[in-house]
């Protein structure tokens, strides 16, 4: 292709990613912009798309009392437990499916993509029953135990493709050094397994973060509420819904995530192998 045909391709190209990204970008920057403005402003119908002389008063009212400070702890212990443990089963099973042959091996890594396929709102009654038998309803732990169940074979999966993506040579020219199998393993698979890892994290973390369905079932106390559970109480019957205060605790709880991608993308974008090859 010449470079005068590349050329219109190119700008089309960027065209069409410039609207992407604004198509992508504007909800976030609405709801920015709604959490400065006023019950009157956010329904006119006249849109304020600037928030000139907007205030702070829809964050005030969300730090008025202790219930996003409690929802907060509550969010951060389930959300850090699921990625935790999520990370520590997967990574086991991973590098067993990837690295070993045994028998029930295929019919493993089938059943992951069919759990995968099973609706969630198909298993609450389950998940119900089981947590209210261990007593485990309305407790970080019983949060924990149905969301690392759910967030688990996808994170398998990809760190499957991860760990098949290392080259087995790697280990063998380590223990021809004489390293052990294990050690061959730590101290050469395991550092280029950081952008996997990182990446099922970010999975785990957003899913764990953001869950709502799973979590007003078995949290059904209001000491006891994750923040998407927390910003539920905006709406009221009688008063109707507080959209500002809404706007306001949707952009708190966006900010930790959007911290904790920014923590971590360098380790995402980065070459799988790239350190394979470095002396």
């Amino acid at each position: 292709m010449s470079r005068p045909t590349r050329r219109p391709v190119r700008i089309t190209a960027n065209v069409i990613g410039v609207i992407a990204f604004l198509v992508a970008v504007f909800p976030v920057y609405w709801m920015v912009n709604s959490s400065f403005l006023d019950r009157n402003e956010i329904r006119n119908p006249v849109p304020t798309w600037v928030p000139f002389g907007g205030s702070l008063h829809n964050y005030r009212t969300v730090f008025e009392t202790d219930q996003f400070v409690n929802a907060l702890k509550i969010s951060v212990m389930v959300t850090g437990l699921t990625v935790v443990f999520a990370l520590g089963f997967a990574f086991v099973a991973a590098v067993a499916v990837s690295r070993f042959r045994f028998r029930g091996r295929m019919s493993f890594i089938v059943t992951l993509l069919i759990i995968q396929m099973i609706p969630v709102e198909g298993l609450f009654i389950s998940q119900y029953k089981m947590l209210e038998a261990m007593d485990l309803l309305n407790t970080v732990v019983g949060l924990t135990l149905v969301y690392v169940a759910g967030v688990l074979p996808f994170t398998i999966w990809t760190l499957r493709g991860f760990v098949a993506g290392v080259p087995y040579e790697l280990e063998e020219a380590a223990m021809i050094d004489g390293c052990s199998r294990t050690q061959a393993f730590f101290k050469i698979t395991f550092p280029l397994l950081a952008p996997g890892l990182v990446a099922t994290g970010v999975f785990g973390f957003i899913q764990a973060w953001n869950e709502f369905t799973l979590a007003l079932v078995v949290m059904t106390r209001e000491d006891q509420r994750t923040l998407p559970l927390w910003l539920t109480t905006f709406a009221d019957v009688n008063r109707g819904t507080d959209w500002g205060g809404i706007m306001a605790g949707s952009t708190l709880i966006a900010i930790p995530v959007v911290v904790f991608f920014l923590l971590v993308q360098g380790r995402m974008v980065s070459g799988l192998t790239s350190g394979a090859v470095k002396g």
